[in-house]
């Protein structure tokens, strides 16, 4: 799998980094491709919902109160998957999919299985993929664009030589700011009544199918007018210039029938038919969504949000100045300064910059308590982003921050129910909890990458009972299965401290990674640009 954070990173640092690097530079000498003029498509908007789609009636029957919209957290990653086939499956009049990265695995194949067999039933299905993360996937989109009712476009494209993220951007250089800015949303709207967004990405390591690597990850279900507010933004997306219908990019298949067919093999073919096995129950002793639909209504908890998401044209933004100017983490951040008693943030990149470190520093000379949880350089999937959080590491404990790095370790021995055995785990979740209230989850990560270069998509909520869900997963990964950062007796010098059943551990260096990665990450940390990270 395409690196999941960063596309320069990936190319440089990535595995086969080096020789992928060169292979850019020394091809690039023959010249750089272009993108295909794109012509304008016919302005298209979701879908109002229908009385003759039973979701519409569940999401209407399940209303409290107008005006509130009512949400269901889902941190099990199997019951998060099978939320999403059984609404593809339940959807009679539209389906509205924007992602960072549908992998080519089999949980893409199922996803995009279950989107074809909508649209054979009648369904509008529109696919919004951004193109970094498409390397190997490309019959896979345009089979399923040559279905009838389907539309698929790719944000920000690539031009050409589209075998591989090296091969991309070599082609490409002349174009190198653009392409490193990436559409990083997901969001999921099923017959414009009920939605799924949050932080996970449609692959086998966001539903807890891995088989090396797992993440920690939350996405919400909600319903409401909120979802009227989802719906719009992804209508701006979808309308925008850099979303290129498929076909202009990957071009016009000789005959559709046979695209048809070569997509039946690949996603009737193979382990992702096998049934999703979710567990009874998940953490909060919720079952399956599909009993819930089953009845009639959905059991949610209910308040006030409002969606916030960059403008698409950040992606071309020509300076960092502009595409700060675009972005929700501004929005949030100015949230997290008017706390009054607690803040509460997991986010698994985590590079504050100085600005950061001043606001959370700000906060606790008020006495407002601040916790945050992050990966540790052993749960990284990126390690050499570990740099940028490292900077600030010491002035974060030093302001008083209560600082907790995920442990794989602990996670594997723990498994919480969300692993396989052997599995490795991290941390994928982007989440803020403001005074037990107010709740922050979207694809944002709190770093210079989700506030300079990449859009992401957030929604902030009014709803106790939501934070205290929220409260309730993160609690259970910083005091069970991370490590407190804090200083060792001298006052200067940091130490990890065990937590849960591993409260006599006391480590002096970064835990769980080999002299080599430390030293390593030593070596390139003078080298590594922040605003790459």
């Amino acid at each position: 799998m395409s690196n999941a954070r960063d596309p320069l990173l990936s190319v440089m640092f990535g595995d086969k980094g080096v020789r992928g690097w060169v292979l850019c530079l020394v091809i690039g000498l023959a010249g750089c491709g272009a993108l295909p003029t794109r012509v304008d498509q016919p302005y298209s908007a979701a879908l109002a919902p229908s009385a003759d789609s039973p979701l519409a009636r569940i999401a209407r029957a399940s209303t409290t109160e107008p005006g509130l919209s009512g949400f269901r957290l889902m941190p099990l990653g199997l019951h998060s998957l099978d939320a999403r086939i059984e609404l593809i499956r339940r959807a009679r009049v539209s389906l509205d999919v924007q992602y960072y990265l549908i992998q080519n695995d089999r949980t893409g194949r199922l996803f995009m299985r279950s989107l074809r067999d909508a649209a054979l039933r009648g369904v509008r299905v529109r696919l919004l993929v951004d193109d970094l993360n498409t390397v190997g996937a490309d019959p896979m989109l345009s089979g399923l664009a040559a279905f009838p009712n389907v539309d698929v476009r790719l944000f920000n494209p690539f031009c050409c030589a589209r075998q591989s993220v090296a091969s991309r951007f070599t082609a490409s250089l002349a174009d190198i700011r653009r392409l490193n800015h990436r559409m990083h949303n997901k969001l999921f709207i099923a017959d414009g009544a009920i939605a799924v967004m949050g932080g996970r990405n449609i692959a086998d390591e966001y539903f807890a199918r891995g088989v090396m690597s797992n993440f920690v990850d939350m996405d919400v279900l909600l319903v409401g007018p909120a979802v009227n507010q989802l719906a719009a933004i992804f209508d701006v997306y979808w309308n925008s210039p850099p979303a290129y219908p498929a076909r202009v990019i990957l071009g016009t298949p000789a005959d559709d029938g046979e695209a048809r067919i070569a997509f039946d093999h690949l996603v009737d073919d193979g382990d992702q038919m096998m049934s999703i096995v979710a567990p009874e129950t998940d953490m909060f002793g919720r079952h399956r969504l599909a009993d819930d639909l089953d009845t009639g209504r959905l059991t949610l908890a209910w308040g006030r949000a409002a969606a916030f998401a960059d403008q698409p044209g950040k992606v071309m933004a020509t300076s960092v100045e502009v595409a700060q100017s675009m972005t929700v983490q501004m929005n949030i951040m100015d949230r997290v300064a008017l706390a009054k008693q607690q803040v509460v943030i997991s986010s698994p990149y985590f590079v504050p910059g100085t600005e950061g470190v001043r606001v959370f520093a700000d906060l606790r000379k008020r006495g407002v308590e601040v916790v945050i949880l992050t990966n540790s350089l052993a749960a990284n999937d990126v390690p050499v982003v570990h740099i940028g959080y490292a900077r600030y590491r010491t002035q974060l404990v030093r302001a008083g921050v209560d600082l907790y790095e995920l442990s794989p370790g602990a996670l594997r021995r723990d498994a919480w129910d969300m692993f396989p055995g052997m599995s490795h785990g991290r941390l994928h979740a982007k989440t803020a909890v403001l005074d037990d209230s107010t709740v922050y989850i979207g694809s944002m990560n709190l770093d210079p990458r989700s506030e300079n270069a990449n859009t992401e998509l957030g929604l902030v909520v009014q709803c106790p009972e939501l934070a205290t869900d929220v409260m309730r997963v993160i609690n259970q990964a910083r005091l069970q299965s991370a490590y407190r950062v804090q200083f060792a007796p001298d006052g200067e010098s940091l130490v990890w401290l065990g937590m849960g059943e591993r409260r006599d551990i006391v480590l002096s260096s970064e835990p769980e990674v080999s002299p080599v990665m430390r030293f390593q990450n030593m070596l390139l940390g003078p080298f590594v640009p922040e605003q790459l990270l």
